[in-house]
């Protein structure tokens, strides 16, 4: 648990990506890979890692232009590279203008993916289905 008023580098990077992402409909967010995810009409847009890096979504068109800028390296998840996916190094977002570039890149691709549906939320893991009040037996 972090210090009350101690802030983390993933904060900040939350913080920055929050303000370039403000006043979008279609972004939603969920923790997802040890961070938080801002979800661009269901489909992951880009994470925030503790460590200050970034996971992108450029697509498997996109990804090896992507991964020739600076920072950019690929997704490895599970011993296997998620093609389609990135990480950018902290030092390769450090200014805003690099960050609105990367998100761009992102959104460019991801704007174009079908609209995913909600899904319903699962209830908690070990919390008990709701209850049904039983009505009192007839005598």
């Amino acid at each position: 648990m972090k210090a009350p008023g101690k802030s983390t580098a993933m904060d900040h990077l939350v913080d920055r990506v929050r303000m370039i992402v403000d006043g979008d409909p279609r972004i939603t967010e969920k923790t997802m890979f040890g961070g938080l995810t801002v979800l661009l009409n269901g489909h992951i847009l880009v994470g925030c890692k503790k460590d200050g890096r970034i996971l992108l979504s450029v697509g498997k068109e996109h990804a090896d232009e992507a991964l020739a800028r600076p920072g950019a390296t690929p997704m490895v998840h599970g011993g296997r590279t998620m093609r389609g996916f990135l990480w950018v190094e902290p030092d390769a977002i450090e200014d805003d203008d690099d960050l609105r570039d990367w998100l761009g890149t992102a959104e460019r691709w991801v704007a174009q993916m079908p609209v995913e549906p909600a899904k319903p939320r699962k209830p908690p893991a070990g919390k008990a289905a709701a209850k049904v009040p039983k009505t009192p037996a007839k005598r």
